[in-house]
């Protein structure tokens, strides 16, 4: 019955667990934030780039269509 009692005090008090899932829930967060910024940037660029074939489209330069 000690023993018992022993390993489970020794269970309840471990943190490797609590902070292995802490951490990868931290992680999943930055995970999506980055994937957020890396689609708004992508979102910024195709409209800058779309500004400037559509200011170049009236001069004699042009703009290569990435189609």
């Amino acid at each position: 019955m000690k023993k018992l009692l022993s390993t489970y005090k020794q269970f309840r008090d471990d943190e490797n667990g609590a902070a292995m899932v802490e951490y990868s829930v931290l992680i999943g967060i930055i995970t999506a934030a980055a994937i957020a910024f890396i689609i708004a940037v992508g979102t910024f660029v195709t409209g800058a780039w779309s500004t400037l074939c559509s200011a170049l489209s009236t001069t004699s330069v042009g703009c290569v269509n990435p189609g």
